[in-house]
């Protein structure tokens, strides 16, 4: 056990030592990868941050039902105990609006009670407002009842805008495509990286692993510095890259609070979990260690 922390830490001086020993490369490795990782992490806040937005906005669609001229409030009400009997599970609250009182309603507002006061009759019919709860896909759900009970014989006509909610999902779903392409473009930056500045240290330091083997040092041995530099620099461009990701938040913040006041809707976008962080991190550092791995095996033969 002692022998093996010993090559542990003996594995990681020399790595840090490569790394310090190479100071402007190895900043840039860092820095590419840390603006690059910035990327995904900010498209990730945005997604994180916009979907407890898109839950409180859509998670409780409404149906209206405008029932016939010829359907009674009677009739109405007898409609409505069969929708909340029938789709107990699917409906929240439901409501029927009297013709009577939603035009004292309308008479009531400025705006509205001079013109109703020419018409001759109540051009309102009886109504039927259903809430519907949260389900996993609340405008999929809409649009079935709605398509379901258009079609009864007191309805003249349903009314659900799911425009709005379908575009709504739909950059969201944007979001994530765009975060997977992200992710794997960090990747594929971070491989390219490691494994040509591990290249280029295998090359100058080759007298040295020859003489490492001749002395009997295992394959283990040699690789395991190089496989922590890379792991080393992984771990150093994630930790920049959530620095830099949370100081853009902060402006990004700015007009975006602007914004949404505007329209009373508190929102800013907040970086993602401490854990869905550490995460990442852990996840560059391991795709860096193997990308070192990789190339010190393809380049480390003389």
């Amino acid at each position: 056990m002692n022998t093996w922390l010993r090559h542990h830490l003996y594995a990681i001086r020399i790595a840090a030592r490569r790394l310090l020993g190479t100071p402007f490369s190895s900043l840039t490795n860092i820095i590419v990868i840390a603006l690059v990782l910035t990327l995904p992490l900010l498209a990730s806040a945005m997604l994180v941050s916009m979907q407890p937005l898109a839950r409180n906005i859509s998670v409780n669609p409404a149906i209206s039902l405008f029932m016939k001229d010829a359907t009674t409030i009677e009739q109405t009400h007898a409609l409505a105990t069969q929708l909340k009997n029938e789709h107990s599970q699917s409906i929240l609250t439901l409501e029927v609006i009297d013709k009577a009182e939603a035009l004292q309603s309308l008479k009531a507002s400025k705006s509205w009670s001079d013109a109703l006061k020419v018409l001759p009759q109540n051009p309102l019919p009886h109504s039927i407002i259903i809430t519907l709860s949260d389900e996993a896909s609340p405008t999929e759900t809409a649009e079935q009842l709605a398509e379901v009970w258009s079609k009864l014989p007191d309805v003249d006509l349903v009314q659900f805008d799911s425009a709005w909610v379908q575009k709504l999902e739909a950059i969201l779903s944007f979001i994530r495509i765009v975060l997977g392409l992200l992710a794997a473009g960090v990747a594929l930056i971070v491989i390219t990286t490691i494994f040509n500045t591990v290249r280029m240290q295998a090359l100058v330091q080759r007298d040295e692993i020859a003489v490492a083997r001749l002395v009997g040092a295992t394959e283990s041995f040699v690789r395991r510095p190089f496989l922590y530099f890379g792991a080393i620099t992984g771990l150093t461009a994630g930790l920049l890259a959530v620095l830099l990701t949370s100081i853009t938040l902060g402006f990004l913040n700015q007009a975006i609070t602007l914004l949404s006041n505007s329209y009373g809707i508190p929102f800013n976008v907040t970086l993602p979990s401490a854990s869905w962080l550490v995460l990442t991190i852990a996840l560059v550092m391991l795709i860096a260690a193997t990308a070192a791995r990789w190339s010190v095996t393809r380049h480390s033969h003389f």
